[in-house]
This record gives structure tokens, sequence and C-alpha cells, in this order.
């Protein structure tokens, strides 16, 4: 692997690469933040893929009037577990995405900044980082994403669905032992080509997240790393999440749609062109307002819980309890 030298606080000296950064704080710090927002916000993510599902054909899938008749029809026919199917992937998947991204994200981006933290690296060089992180999120987890979704769109009334036992799902592994048994590598990939579009989505959001916190700390006169309050982190990750949103939210109804075991679509394209032809543009924002209410608060506490750890553990590493 290439090297090369730090003009940081790892001395002129020293020779440094990619891996010289990786840091299991970022991973655990950002697994926290997701399996937190993800055992709080659950039914809200679940109510957001029944809309995107919905194209308003399929006599199977139940209609739902708003978010919070969704949420008394499913109390209603499924009961509280109704509101809660697919959470173990959604944590497992949450989880390590959440982790693995802060983790990649770190490594790359204090690679790029040759171990001085405290250079600003600008919106491009955070987009790249983010855009690289992602991609590499992505290919770890989709798997994860498919199951979650397929749970999710298991109702009260399967049996009326027709679907064969190949479609029936009791949890987590039964789910991914099925799909790969009879739909192969590509069923747990399926959605991969939007989630990749979508990794715009998390580069966008890092970079105005980044850009926000570094301004700020300008503005403050301090070094762009220094720590700030709850409500800062709390302001920021809200906005950068609502500009993100709604930007790319289009990519997740495609992603949900070709994981959905009740509709059948020949590829990405072949989804567009069906949402376009029959529902038109309101088509691609299906769920955009349940979304909007479950990720803001979801980035909020993600984000908040992953800063605050991270210090933690990091600030731990550094003191001389531990070094000694």
């Amino acid at each position: 692997m290439t090297t090369m030298k730090t003009t940081g606080t790892a001395g002129p000296s020293s020779k440094i690469t990619v891996l010289s950064h990786v840091k299991y704080e970022h991973l655990v710090a950002g697994m926290s933040g997701g399996v937190a927002s993800t055992l709080i916000l659950h039914p809200l993510d679940l109510i957001k893929i029944r809309f995107a599902v919905n194209d308003g054909q399929s006599k199977t899938t139940p209609q739902y009037k708003g978010l919070g008749n969704a949420v008394v029809t499913i109390f209603q026919k499924e009961g509280a577990r109704g509101l809660y199917r697919g959470v173990t992937p959604n944590v497992w998947g949450s989880g390590s995405a959440w982790g693995f991204y802060f983790l990649f994200y770190n490594t790359i981006k204090t690679w790029i900044q040759n171990g001085n933290t405290k250079k600003p690296l600008g919106p491009t060089l955070h987009m790249i980082a983010a855009a690289e992180a992602g991609i590499l999120t992505l290919i770890m987890t989709n798997p994860i994403w498919v199951v979650k979704t397929r749970l999710c769109l298991q109702y009260s009334d399967l049996d009326t669905t027709k679907l064969p036992d190949s479609k029936r799902y009791a949890g987590m592994m039964d789910a991914l032992n099925k799909i790969y048994r009879n739909e192969g590598i590509r069923g747990l990939y399926r959605g991969f080509v939007p989630g990749i579009f979508g990794v715009s989505h998390g580069a966008l959001q890092f970079m105005t997240y980044e850009e926000m916190k570094n301004k700020y700390n300008q503005y403050r006169k301090s070094p762009i790393d220094t720590k700030l309050g709850s409500m800062e982190y709390l302001s920021f990750a809200a906005m950068s999440k609502l500009i993100a949103a709604a930007a790319t939210y289009p990519y997740q109804v495609i992603r949900a749609r070709l994981q959905d075991q009740h509709h059948d679509y020949k590829g990405s394209w072949d989804c567009v062109k069906r949402i376009w032809r029959f529902e038109g543009l309101r088509g691609f924002y299906k769920g955009l307002s349940a979304n909007l209410t479950r990720v803001t608060p979801a980035t909020m506490i993600t984000f908040l819980v992953y800063e605050k750890v991270s210090h933690f553990l990091l600030t731990f590493r550094s003191s001389p309890e531990f070094t000694n």
C-alpha cells in the first residue's frame, strides 16, 4: 500500500497508511447511535416502507389514509408486535451500517488530512470521503436491508396474498436462508443499484453536517474538531438530514419496490417507468412525510449518541490510565 509522510500531529518523519487511521471507537459509537435510534423509531420506518411500495394497484396491499391512520390500523389488525415487524434486521442493519459508515468515513477523512484532524477539507473532499464510505457500507449491508424490507411487508393476513412458502419468512435468519436458496446472491442484492444512487444521500448529508460544524467552529474562532454542545449537534444533524432527504428520496421508493416480494420488476429502469406511468411524479415521493417524521429525529439521536460516545472513547484512549 502506498505510504505518505504526515504533516500533522504524527510528526513529519512518520509513515502512515489508510489502515493506520482505523479507530474502533468510531465503529462502536456509530453502532450505538444506530441501534438507539432504530429501537425508538422502528414503527415509523415500517410505515414508510409500506407507503413506499403501495402502487395503488395491488389488492393485497393494505390501504392507509395517512400516518395516524396507518399506526391505528396496524395496531388494530396486527397488535403492538405488528409495529415492530422487521425490527431485528433493522437493528442489525442500522447498527452495522452506521458503525461501518462512521468507521470508513473517519478513516478516509483522517487519511486525506494526513493525520491532522484540525485541517479543513472543504465540501468536495467531504463528499468524496462520504461517498466512498457509503459504497463500502452498502456492499456489506445490502442483504440485511432486503430482509428488513421483506419482513416489514409481511402483513397479518398473509395467507390471502397467495405467496409461495419461499416468500414467507419466520424471521431474519429464515429470510436470509430462503432468499439465498431461492434467488441466489442476486436476491440478496436487490435494490443495490438504486442504493448506489442513494450513496449521494449520505454524501450530501455528511458534507452538509461537517461544513456546518466547521463553519460554526470557525465563526467561534475555534479548531474545527472542537467538541460542541448537544443542541449544536442536534440542530446540524436535523438540518443536514432534511436537505439530503428532500433531494434524494425517490431512490428509496425504487429500492423498496425492487425488494418487495409482492411485486416483480425487470429492473430499476422498469420500476421507474411503471411508477411514472401509473402514479406520476407523486409516486416517487410516497411515504416522504412518514420518512421525514422518522429520519429527522433518528438522525438527531444517532449523531448525538455517536458524537458523545466517540468523544468519550477517544478521550479514554488518550488518557494516562489507558496508555499506561
